[in-house]
């Protein structure tokens, strides 16, 4: 804002306000409400706004065209995947025999073994219906029976593949599996 002959000026690094008394080429020249006169370059000093123009930019504001600008829409930011996590199944099957029943109490380890293959077939039926791509079966390390029975089941559908599981994400003992929607099951 450009300072004007009789404008209210105040300094920016001190406590002195003023009126301009008079304006040369490379000075200001200020009169305080005591009388004492100062002299600062343009850039030490900022107009100071009456204070009725507060008021006006408070009570003379349309405001309907506030509520307007309010009520527009704005655009949610997109959330940015890196490159990894974008190709990270999001459907997961825990089949440890704790997630699918509260007891094994009374089964046998042939009950077990089928239930948790049943589960997996179930599931993965579902996501060949839902046309989810990727998903992966958490069967933990143990004997390796329940791991060479779920390949037996993947081997029958000819629309996937399925191959270890991220090592850093579930260990050894996950098996992912890749479901083309295209083939026939």
């Amino acid at each position: 804002m450009k300072i004007k002959l009789g404008d209210m000026v105040e300094t920016i690094d001190d406590a002195i306000s003023g009126r301009v008394k008079s304006i040369s080429k490379d000075a200001v020249t200020l009169e305080t409400a005591d009388g004492f006169e100062f002299q600062f370059s343009e850039d030490e000093l900022m107009v100071i706004t009456p204070k009725n123009t507060l008021e006006r930019a408070i009570y003379d504001v349309d405001i309907e065209a506030v509520k307007k600008e309010k009520e527009t829409v704005k655009r949610k930011a997109a959330v940015s995947l890196k490159p990894k996590e974008r190709h990270i199944p999001k459907f997961e099957v825990d089949l440890h025999i704790h997630k699918l029943t509260d007891s094994t109490k009374g089964m046998t380890n042939f009950d077990i073994l089928n239930l948790q293959l049943d589960t997996a077939r179930r599931q993965l039926e579902f996501a060949i219906k839902k046309r989810i791509p990727k998903m992966v079966f958490i069967h933990g390390v143990g004997e390796g029976v329940l791991r060479q029975e779920l390949e037996t089941l993947l081997g029958r559908y000819n629309n996937l593949k399925f191959y270890d599981a991220d090592y850093k994400t579930y260990g050894i003992g996950a098996t992912e599996v890749r479901i083309f929607q295209n083939l026939q099951p």
